[in-house]
């Protein structure tokens, strides 16, 4: 891909981010004040409002909330899924090189806080369902909060940033899948094996139109859905079946849909998304809200473990010479960046909801609180120790 190009897709991506991020917050801020409001009853109506799809034998009947935590976000993840295939073979992820330092930074940045909230909640059982959650990294919400800053901080450190929560998103994908999967259906993954076989032929063939793809990626949504692994994996195992490059073209298909899918997200899904889970009640809230095992390991894991991980694993990799330092950047913005990563929100929002399922879970929703008063203190903190380390232009 030409040099030109690529600079106006990063530039793209980059600034619808960082608005989307913004948007985000204002959804979270926005559900928290409904929903502690006399108003708070057409809040959890509309989430509880039923939702029936129905076709012959098939019939799919879920709240709101769930429809949109299954259904929209696998858009979510499908777009996730294209980015990572470009960065893969075109990208940031192209070279081993490129991939050295924010990869070190990622798994630091899960590995730390995942610990952290295990020695939190080593004596719970229950508790102990929810040790992903703090693992992730919210990229919009994260490069919202750098966008406040402006060009003081270099693009290399935002590139940086983009390309460690996109493996950690990777990171939490693999951990979705193989832990918070359960009883599984032989026959919807058999259809789903077999859409998977129609979705690679038609790449193998150069099938160029995107119609096919996102038709039988429908049908694939549905099998895996029923299946019992979590629908939203469908997004990604199509992302990864839509070709690039077709022999003869200059349009590439999964770019179309990239382009085409990037602003519906960021300015709508996940917006939505926030919306549906971020409205916590406060209302008998006391200092056990904040001191119990799971909010206290989600809020120890983003806030001291995404900073510990992410920049103890930099400096490492930068000390041991296997990688440097981003092009114009200073360690205190690398500390900046380390600390903006405890913005877990969005997937830390996504797993929760997975590791303590509302009806079934007797911890559903204690996630919430963590997530919310870690992403909230490590924006803020990251945002002034940003302004701080970048008072001149670097």
């Amino acid at each position: 891909m030409p040099a030109r190009p690529i600079r106006h897709f990063l530039t793209r991506f980059l600034q619808l981010e960082a608005a989307g991020g913004l948007l985000l917050i204002a959804a979270a801020a926005l559900a928290l004040i409904i929903n502690n409001s006399p108003l708070a009853h057409l809040y959890q109506g509309f989430l509880d409002a039923p939702v029936q799809v129905r076709l012959g034998a098939l019939d799919i009947a879920k709240p709101a909330l769930l429809w949109i935590n299954d259904g929209l976000m696998a858009l979510f993840f499908l777009l996730i899924g294209l980015e990572v295939k470009r960065e893969l073979l075109e990208g940031h992820l192209q070279k081993l090189s490129q991939v050295v330092l924010p990869g070190a930074a990622a798994i630091g940045g899960m590995v730390v806080p995942a610990l952290i909230y295990v020695a939190i909640n080593r004596g719970d059982s229950a508790a102990l369902d929810g040790w992903a959650i703090p693992m992730a990294t919210d990229i919009a919400f994260a490069l919202g909060v750098l966008a406040l800053l402006g060009k003081r901080v270099p693009v290399s450190l935002k590139l940086f940033l983009m390309t460690l929560a996109i493996i950690d998103d990777l990171g939490a994908i693999l951990v979705i899948a193989f832990f918070y999967s359960s009883d599984l259906s032989g026959g919807a993954l058999g259809l789903a094996a077999i859409c998977l076989v129609a979705l690679l032929v038609m790449n193998r063939m150069g099938v160029k139109p995107l119609a096919p793809y996102l038709l039988i990626g429908l049908v694939l949504w549905v099998c895996v859905l029923k299946s019992g692994v979590h629908a939203t994996l469908a997004g990604v195992v199509l992302a990864f079946t839509i070709p690039l490059r077709v022999k003869g073209s200059d349009t590439s298909p999964a770019l179309t849909l990239e382009h085409a899918l990037h602003p519906w997200v960021a300015y709508g899904i996940l917006p939505l998304f926030a919306f549906a889970n971020a409205g916590l009640s406060l209302s008998g809230v006391t200092a056990e809200s904040f001191t119990h095992g799971v909010p206290l390991g989600i809020a120890a894991g983003l806030l001291l473990g995404k900073t510990v991980g992410v920049f103890g694993l930099t400096w490492l990799a930068i000390k041991l010479r296997i990688a440097q330092l981003p092009s114009g950047a200073n360690w205190a913005q690398v500390l900046g960046v380390a600390v903006l990563c405890g913005i877990g929100f969005t997937m830390s929002l996504f797993v929760g909801s997975l590791a303590f399922e509302a009806g079934v879970s007797p911890l559903a929703g204690e996630d919430r609180m963590g997530i919310l008063t870690g992403s909230v203190i490590a924006a803020i903190l990251g945002y002034g120790v940003m302004a701080l380390a970048s008072r001149k232009p670097a």
